[in-house]
């Protein structure tokens, strides 16, 4: 089920790249990664498919670039709609989209603020991750998915950036399951999924990538 090539210029460890490949794999669309060295010389189809960011992921879809992974996640729902990721409804689809932009701004900075941390990881920094957790907490509510019964639009957005979430633990000294036992009930219900297991990576291996981006950048 194709509409031409697509190709996904990739970091396996990037929670963005991860959104884009969970999506194609929720619509059975046929695709081919391509790892981009992200520290030692990106490729010139990254630069050139993306000169004004220079980041992954980058969809080539039949030549044509799209960049950041929101973007990129609502094109694939609007070019392959079977199975649809957003609600048929306009408000349902506009509070989607409210919280996948909460996500973008708030998740993937406070887990940045915790592994860079110099030393012992402030409380603040701490708190403010949890923080985050139990806002979307409140958005779940007592559903099994953010947009209800199905996983979808938010989920796809979300759910890749959990697998930072072990290093998270391992820096900050505190276990997500216990300070957000919905948020984590609902890690694990997305983690019984196929297209969400075979495609996010073993949490050891980006802790241990972690470790490597805190040596590089100086981190003690």
């Amino acid at each position: 089920m194709s509409k031409g090539e697509v190709f996904l210029l990739d970091c396996w460890a990037s929670p963005f790249c991860l959104r884009a490949k969970i999506a194609l794999a929720e619509k059975g669309v046929e695709y081919e990664a391509r790892a981009e060295n992200l520290f030692g010389g990106k490729s010139d189809l990254l630069l050139k498919s993306n000169p004004i960011y220079k980041k992954v992921p980058v969809l080539l879809h039949d030549g044509k670039p799209l960049c950041e992974s929101t973007i990129i996640v609502n094109y694939i729902d609007e070019t392959w709609p079977s199975p649809p990721l957003l609600p048929s409804c306009a408000y349902e689809r506009a509070k989607a989209r409210f919280w996948a932009d909460f996500i973008d701004k708030k998740v993937f900075d406070a887990v940045c603020n915790i592994w860079k941390s110099k030393g012992e990881v402030p409380e603040t920094a701490k708190n403010e991750f949890i923080e985050i957790l139990k806002q979307l907490e409140g958005a779940l509510g007592e559903k099994d998915f953010f947009g209800g019964d199905s996983f979808g639009f938010v989920d796809v957005i979300a759910i890749p950036l959990t697998c930072w979430f072990y290093a998270v633990e391992k820096f900050g000294g505190f276990k997500v399951e216990n300070e957000c036992p919905k948020f984590s009930a609902w890690m694990n219900k997305c983690m019984q999924r196929d297209t969400v297991a075979r495609t996010l990576p073993d949490p050891e291996k980006v802790y241990e990538f972690v470790i490597t981006l805190r040596n590089m950048f100086g981190i003690e």
